[in-house]
């Protein structure tokens, strides 16, 4: 089957970044700090990526008709429902993002400017070029490029591909022993980011894998042009979540790098 092709030729890149030495360095609150406030910027660009997915896959304006694509709009309906307006640890209404950066705040990250640059992208009708103008590490950059570069090619496969294969689901269990690990330096600060992963890998691995993994196949059918563009959007977006692994540990080694 298709898809297991495409499981199967990017299995070395997923256990790269699984296995990814960055992890072992996460040894401080302030380590964790780091990685934090540059991972936020794909915790929120994941949330463009399940929107436009709605928009393509559902009807969104008005008169309303039906979906060209039922079951793959049942499917992404779903998925943003869980990850638009989850509940964090104490049962509020919230996005994944909102809880993460209600972890940054807990444990003293800075997230004013991610909040910033949120708030200045949103107004922005050219997206790519705001995004080059910021001030971020060049890995950031590059990592946003790609995602919104994703997303205005308006190919569904290709988009639920990135969606699908480069994004939570590959953080390792290990990661939440060192966070555990962390709470007898940082206490209950960092009880909301020991949820939100736990929380998203609970759902990525039970609801929302499973359930990206038949849309995937919904959108791809036998048409082979296909399958092989969603193999390399896939090989792609790791590649860029490795690349931005690698910026956070150089940060971790030299702090004054950018």
């Amino acid at each position: 089957m298709m898809i297991e092709r495409l499981e199967k030729e990017i299995q070395p890149l997923k256990q790269q970044l699984i296995s990814h030495p960055l992890y072992r360095q996460l040894q401080t609150v302030e380590d964790l700090r780091v990685f934090m406030e540059i991972h936020v910027y794909a915790v929120w660009d994941f949330m463009s990526l399940v929107k436009k997915l709605q928009l393509l896959l559902t009807h969104t304006s008005l008169p309303w008709v039906p979906s060209r694509y039922p079951e793959a709009g049942r499917l992404i309906n779903e998925i943003v429902w869980g990850e638009e307006t989850d509940l964090n640890q104490n049962q509020q209404a919230m996005s994944h993002f909102e809880m993460y950066l209600e972890a940054m705040q807990a444990i003293g990250a800075d997230t004013q400017t991610i909040r910033k640059h949120v708030q200045q992208w949103a107004q922005s009708d050219q997206l790519l070029d705001d995004i080059q103008a910021a001030a971020l590490p060049e890995a950031v950059h590059s990592f946003l490029h790609f995602t919104f570069s994703t997303i205005h090619t308006d190919q569904a496969h290709i988009i639920a591909s990135v969606f699908t294969f480069g994004r939570e689901d590959l953080i390792p269990d290990m990661f939440i022993e060192i966070l555990k690990e962390l709470k007898a330096e940082a206490g209950t600060a960092l009880d909301p980011l020991i949820y939100y992963f736990e929380r998203h890998i609970e759902v990525d691995g039970d609801q929302h894998g499973p359930m990206a993994l038949r849309m995937m196949k919904s959108l791809c059918g036998e048409d082979p042009q296909k399958w092989n563009e969603a193999i390399e959007a896939a090989q792609e977006g790791l590649q860029k979540r490795i690349a931005l692994w690698d910026a956070i540990q150089k940060r971790l080694t030299n702090p004054v790098l950018q």
